[in-house]
């Protein structure tokens, strides 16, 4: 996974989606001491937090924007904790797959696999069973009438990375999250047709191990 994947839901126009993240990009770069912190704050963002991780599968199709503005579609599962699929549309072969432990990066044409530790990643502060404001890994929080921002971050074997949250002060509904890479490099995805509340199969979460340590042949 060279540059990370930044997931953005919430079904908000290209423009305002393509402005937005500027704007992003300068939340994630301003230092915590940038944010309207405060207990006030602290305690709405945690109430959103909570609200988030209550939501335990969510399903749904995205459009995915790369570093280079390239775009790519398809659908995604999560189920918290850990677990998380994105089947990119043809003529795109990824796949992206976390079980709980690892994540992969399969491409299907090259029979290739790239594994990483799940907790090394900062999809993990994604995923986890409870997104706690409380310790260390808060960079950053910041209240406004119709946006609450949440910046995490944390050392991973990617680099110093962050996760941007931002949520709709009103409803607590999650509009976008954004992981930037060392390099402040961002991937982003909208999300739309989400559906929560249902049951998964763990099919949906398998990750091909046999093929994943399966020696690359060498052209």
């Amino acid at each position: 996974m060279k540059n990370q994947k930044t997931i953005l839901s919430g079904a908000i126009g290209r423009r305002q989606f393509s402005l937005g993240l500027a704007g992003l990009a300068a939340a994630v770069l301003t230092p915590a001491s940038g944010f309207a912190q405060g207990a006030g704050g602290s305690a709405a963002a945690q109430r959103i937090a909570d609200h988030f991780s209550s939501v335990k599968t969510m399903m749904g199709e995205f459009v995915q924007f790369g570093p280079r503005g390239e775009q790519t579609g398809g659908k995604f599962f999560i189920e918290r904790p850990g677990r998380l699929r994105f089947n990119f549309d043809d003529p795109s072969p990824i796949r992206v797959i976390a079980d709980g432990k690892n994540v992969v990066i399969g491409n299907m044409k090259l029979k290739t696999w790239d594994l990483y530790p799940l907790s090394k990643t900062p999809l993990s502060l994604l995923l986890a069973s409870k997104i706690d404001l409380s310790n260390q890994m808060v960079r950053g929080v910041r209240v406004e009438d119709d946006l609450t921002t949440i910046v995490l971050g944390n050392k991973t074997i990617f680099g110093d990375s962050t996760i941007t949250m931002m949520f709709d002060s009103k409803t607590y509904d999650l509009r976008q999250w954004t992981i930037t890479d060392a390099q402040n490099k961002d991937t982003s995805v909208m999300i739309y047709n989400v559906k929560t509340g249902m049951g998964l199969d763990d099919k949906v979460f398998n990750i091909p191990y046999a093929e994943v340590h399966r020696p690359r042949s060498r052209n």
